[in-house]
């Protein structure tokens, strides 16, 4: 069974659906966005990636003249960036229908904007030919200004009409740096912030290259996700170290970023870093207690990193209640809150259990 796709972004975020998996009680409940305030207890701190949303698909032409799609993926040094190369169409296509596009060798230009940006293939990753670095004809602030003239943001044929960038963002979306909108916290509005801040449940920020869901290239796919990098503020080091409640990630980037950074030393660090952390069943989690993500469909790899939360049974009477109960799925689709009773290492729980008695919803 699977999810029907939202394709459009809905005008009330509050009405949201929520599917509340509980590990500890076995059991789902449905509710709304809007209860979201009264599911997490005083004390619960909230971890979102405040990423924001490049307008990573640049049309262009090769040398020879014919259509190319760049998808750009993360900036790796000045005016160098990774990227998916797709061949000729757009988004109304899906992507494994799409042709694949016209090899290209280092050293070989991409020209955008009719010749107001260009870019030249640096390097051909071993993934796939597809898979490379390119460098730009311009850099700093003129890059920038270019990016955003040319490009729109990237989407894909399940969605009924071209995005605006302003679209594809969160309310708290800072440093350009994801390749897609980090979509766990787009219901998150400044009304729901508030009633949380109320509650006494606080909320930290982590910056995280959130890549592609898919690109059509077969090898690519099966590698994804990428390896991302992210930013873990100071601050919010200390804030899940004074945590008197859970840690809850937003979004499948998030629990990334915290875990691959983990995983890294003995403790969670500050800094800027690289991870190619693949969280699923076999991953013992230091830093997260639980997870605010879309509705994921079995197979994904999103789906596999659920099950380092939540037991496979449970997991899958979700997915199957969530196709059945008509939850809508993808960027602009219903949420999952997941509360996970599995074991975590890595920090120590006392302080942390004080607050979590009394709070309204699953298993509390």
């Amino acid at each position: 069974m699977s999810v029907v796709a939202a394709a459009w972004p809905r005008p009330d975020s509050l009405g949201e659906r929520l599917l509340v998996v509980d590990a500890a009680g076995s059991r789902l409940s449905d509710r709304r966005i809007a209860d979201l305030d009264r599911l997490l207890a005083p004390g619960d701190l909230l971890v979102v990636n405040d990423a924001a949303t490049l307008p990573a698909s640049l049309p262009g032409v090769t040398r020879s003249g014919r259509p190319i799609e760049v998808r750009l993926l993360a900036e790796r040094g000045v005016a160098l960036f990774r990227a998916a190369l797709l061949g000729e169409g757009d988004w109304r296509t899906r992507t494994e229908h799409r042709p694949p596009p016209e090899p290209l060798a280092p050293g070989e230009l991409i020209r955008f904007g009719g010749g107001e940006l260009s870019a030249s293939v640096v390097e051909r990753l071993p993934v796939s030919p597809r898979l490379v670095d390119l460098r730009f004809d311009q850099s700093g602030a003129a890059l920038w200004a270019a990016l955003y003239r040319i490009g729109r943001p990237i989407q894909y044929a399940h969605v009924a009409a071209p995005l605006s960038l302003s679209q594809v963002q969160t309310v708290f979306g800072s440093r350009p740096w994801a390749a897609e909108m980090p979509s766990a916290g787009r219901p998150l509005s400044f009304a729901l912030l508030a009633a949380l801040a109320r509650r006494r449940v606080r909320v930290a920020a982590l910056t995280h290259a959130a890549g592609l869901s898919a690109t059509g290239d077969v090898a690519i796919d099966a590698a994804l996700p990428l390896p991302e990098r992210f930013d873990i503020p100071d601050r919010t080091v200390e804030a899940i170290a004074r945590a008197r409640g859970r840690v809850i990630a937003v979004g499948t980037t998030v629990v990334r970023a915290l875990e691959g950074a983990a995983a890294r030393s003995s403790r969670l660090a500050a800094g800027p870093g690289e991870t190619d952390l693949v969280v699923d069943r076999s991953h013992r989690r230091k830093v997260v207690d639980g997870l605010l993500t879309g509705i994921h469909e079995p197979g994904t790899s999103h789906f596999r990193l659920l099950e380092a939360f939540v037991p496979p049974a449970l997991l899958a009477a979700a997915a199957g209640h969530a196709s059945r109960a008509g939850y809508l799925g993808h960027e602009f689709g219903d949420s999952m809150l997941v509360f996970s009773t599995l074991p975590r290492t890595g920090r120590d729980e006392t302080p942390r259990r004080q607050e979590r008695q009394g709070a309204e919803g699953a298993g509390y």
